[in-house]
């Protein structure tokens, strides 16, 4: 497979290069959880209320996201930049000690994770009634976490070398997987919820080896290495921390929101968030791949010190992204149904999630301008920047609008689903702005020097 050179300066070419096998693969790889959802949605007799139950342990699958992110999005443009500067050595220290803090901390989670299940599950919102769905499910998906964290976490680093087409491979070989296993163990097997797990613990396991394959082969000019040292560790986890921060905080808002339509409006409202977070999942996995797949180059030209062809990158990333997200807000607006019955077929639960789905939605190309400015700033390594404005937007506007809303304001269950678009506005605007005024005198110095 052809190797993106980023050294060539065809911007936009290299962008889409490396963007669309990320953006193949993220699509793929939301099938480990989406396609369990589609199908546990259509289980008879039980389809609405599982997927409430599954829902409730949608913050433990982000918070494991999240350290992931940590470790992969933060080592990555590291990794990235010194091999623009021409440091392969420490180029490959940073690969390694990435990898051996992705170990050790899926070792941890899934001790934990396994120990402490549910009272997890309880502290999310669950109730005696789901336990019996969201427990089994957890207790199988944590069996996964080490294939999970390395194939995803080490990702990055493969599209870093220029390699996005083997990393989007890595990813299919699962989805695939999970996309034929998920009907024969929910249904042929009449495993139902645990089925479902079980498929995707199997579909990570793959994508695991074939990942291993790579970097355990010729290809792979970085070759992985276990060890006790962890160099750079502080480095990586100081940028990266941004990454696990914009996952944490969206479990601390599943959290927040799970309990309050809990309390507001009952369970079928934790199943119509469930389906609005999995239809955001997927229009968010375009403009993430967008971001994921500018940030290599934009390292890259920084690190060999060529402050245009870093601008032309954040140009290019923010019109794709903002082109992109405008299209997904008008056919959301015109065809709501066509996105919430992928997950339910049922009518009473279509009716509550349609307008759901317009307020939730409302500013949604403003998250294009929160996705470019966090992108810019940790593929710069300005670790503080990128790690305020994820607390901003989630921790500071989402959690508590989601609190105050539907009492303090008397908005009910609408209120829930209105913190984000209010997020979406004013964390949106304010990162990317910040981002400009910070970022632009400095290539522009750059350019002088």
């Amino acid at each position: 497979m052809k190797k993106v050179d980023f050294s060539d300066q065809r911007i936009f070419r290299n962008i889409l290069k490396t963007a669309f096998p990320m953006l193949f693969a993220q699509v793929l790889h939301l099938l480990y959880n989406i396609v369990d959802r589609i199908y546990i949605g259509r289980i008879p007799g039980e389809g609405t209320a599982a997927l409430g139950a599954v829902g409730l342990c949608f913050p433990m699958i982000i918070i494991i996201t999240g350290f992931t992110n940590m470790f992969g999005m933060g080592g990555s443009p590291l990794f990235a930049m010194e091999l623009g500067r021409g440091s392969r050595k420490k180029a490959q220290q940073i690969q390694n000690t990435s990898l051996r803090l992705l170990v050790i901390t899926a070792g941890i989670i899934l001790v934990l994770g396994e120990c402490f299940a549910p009272g997890i599950l309880r502290l999310f919102g669950s109730t005696d009634a789901e336990l019996v769905y969201a427990l089994p499910y957890l207790r199988i998906y944590l069996l996964g976490t080490l294939f999970s964290m390395f194939a995803t976490g080490m990702n990055p680093f493969i599209t870093a070398q220029g390699f996005a087409s083997i990393g989007m491979w890595t990813v299919t070989v699962g989805a695939v997987a999970n996309l034929i296993l998920d009907p024969v163990f929910i249904f042929t097997l009449h495993m139902g919820v645990s089925g479902a797990a079980i498929a995707t613990v199997i579909s990570q396991g793959l994508s695991f080896v074939v990942s291993w394959r790579f970097f355990t082969s010729s290809r792979n000019e970085y070759p992985v290495a276990f060890g006790k040292s962890l160099p750079y560790a502080r480095d990586i986890i100081g940028l990266g921390t941004a990454s696990f921060i914009m996952q944490v905080t969206n479990s601390l808002v599943a959290i927040a929101c799970n309990n309050m339509l809990m309390r507001c409006g009952g369970a079928a409202w934790v199943s119509v968030m469930t389906i609005i977070n999995s239809i955001r999942q997927i229009l968010d996995t375009p403009v993430q791949a967008i971001g994921e797949g500018s940030s290599p180059v934009i390292s890259y030209n920084y690190g060999a010190q060529r402050p245009g062809q870093v601008r032309k990158a954040i140009t290019v990333m923010t019109l794709l992204g903002v082109s992109y997200t405008l299209v997904m807000w008008i056919l959301v607006e015109r065809f709501p149904k066509t996105f919430v019955s992928i997950f339910s077929t049922d009518p009473a639960l279509e009716a509550m999630a349609f307008r759901a789905l317009h307020l939730y939605f409302l500013a949604f190309v403003f998250q294009s301008l929160q996705y470019s400015g966090q992108t810019v700033f940790k593929a710069l390594g300005k670790k503080k920047q990128a790690i305020f404005f994820s607390l901003f937007r989630k921790v500071i506007m989402v959690v508590p609008l989601t609190l105050l809303l539907p009492g303090a304001f008397g908005l009910g269950t609408d209120g829930v689903f209105m913190a984000e678009p209010v997020s979406n506005l004013i964390g949106g605007l304010a990162c990317f702005i910040s981002m400009l005024l910070i970022v632009l005198p400095e290539l522009k110095e750059m350019e002088e020097a």
